[in-house]
């Protein structure tokens, strides 16, 4: 069963996509383990964590366990999200996201996204023998189209804003070509991105840092780390839930505050050029009961931060290093102080 994130009518697990009034659903409970954590595989990918998962099915590249370093410079750890199979964080939600797929009798998945999900997605998918539409910009990078491609997903460009290819393929849906594989809207995608906090406390000995900080678009990861270090409090695993900070693009900035019209605009960070996300009560709930933030990351923050990045060995895209550039503007702003112990999630490998 899910309910609406907003009015609470309840729907059936297989359709629709969203509610009646317009807002995401979510799924009507929570799965949560009895006992304390025991060992784990670490071979299963997010599978380890099937007791939170609300699905049976199960598809898998590897994905998850990704590393937990010690980042001296910034006085942080890393979680090196961008070591995943298909290169993103975007692994987790494709691998459940995919498996519901499965679990609901989908042949068919369609998702809109030139870069990381809908690559994520095209290969969760073909590793699952479901076929895969991924609706793109037209003027999406000839590099990233043929990747989607070789996937043997269907790629449909699409004229227009990065709106305009998510009406595309929400009509496509309405229209019946397919099952909404959307890692904006998909409930399924964001029980996938929990895990990466379910790996953090376990990776720390299930004690949790003071804050995590993470690109924030349509809040895919954003979300996923809060309601996963909730789900590990209310099982017991831990005893609370860190500050969830976020890192938005100047120009794209809802969260942070801005409008959208900075003439300041970060075009590097095209992961996470998102104005209108579909979540972003759920984010700004989040943020408010956490005692979280969001701040907006110029351009030149952005490629400064990406070359420092690279020079210490961590080798990721702009979207990635908007993360690093924002934990040093909250703490300039006072809003985390040195001695936090604090997690930075570097959610895309450099292409």
């Amino acid at each position: 069963m899910r309910v609406c994130s907003v009015c609470d009518r309840e729907y059936p697990r297989e359709e629709p996509w969203r509610c009646s009034c317009g807002a995401p659903l979510e799924y009507a409970t929570q799965p949560l383990p009895d006992g304390r954590p025991g060992e784990f595989s670490r071979t299963s990918g997010v599978w380890d964590f099937a007791d939170f998962l609300p699905m049976d099915e199960r598809v898998s590249l590897g994905e998850g366990w990704t590393p937990l370093v010690d980042a001296p410079g910034w006085d942080a750890a890393f979680k090196l999200e961008y070591l995943h199979p298909t290169g993103s964080f975007k692994d987790r939600g494709a691998a459940t996201v995919v498996a519901e797929a499965l679990e609901v009798g989908a042949d068919r998945v369609l998702e809109d996204s030139s870069g990381n999900a809908g690559l994520a997605v095209a290969s969760y998918a073909a590793r699952a023998g479901i076929d895969a539409e991924i609706y793109v910009p037209a003027d999406a990078k000839a590099a990233k189209r043929r990747r989607i491609e070789r996937t043997g997903a269907e790629v449909v460009p699409v004229e227009g804003d990065r709106a305009s290819v998510t009406a595309a393929c929400i009509d496509a849906v309405e229209d019946g070509a397919g099952w909404y594989a959307s890692h904006a809207w998909n409930p399924a995608f964001f029980a996938g991105t929990a895990t990466a906090a379910y790996e953090i406390a376990a990776q720390r000995g299930w004690t949790v840092p003071d804050a995590v900080v993470t690109p924030l678009g349509h809040g895919t990861l954003f979300l996923g780390l809060y309601r996963g270090f909730r789900a590990l409090e209310r099982a017991g695993w831990t005893d609370s839930v860190p500050r969830v900070l976020g890192a938005q693009a100047t120009g794209y900035s809802p969260i942070a505050g801005g409008d959208g019209s900075s003439d300041d605009a970060n075009e590097l960070a095209d992961g996470i050029h998102i104005r209108d996300p579909p979540r972003g009560h759920q984010v700004r709930r989040a943020i408010e009961a956490t005692d979280g933030a969001a701040v907006a990351v110029p351009a030149g923050a952005t490629e400064r931060e990406r070359d420092r990045l690279a020079s210490a060995g961590f080798h990721v895209e702009p979207t990635c290093a908007t993360a690093t550039a924002a934990l040093a503007e909250f703490r300039a702003r006072g809003e985390l102080q040195d001695e936090e112990d604090v997690v930075v999630a570097l959610t895309g490998r450099n292409a």
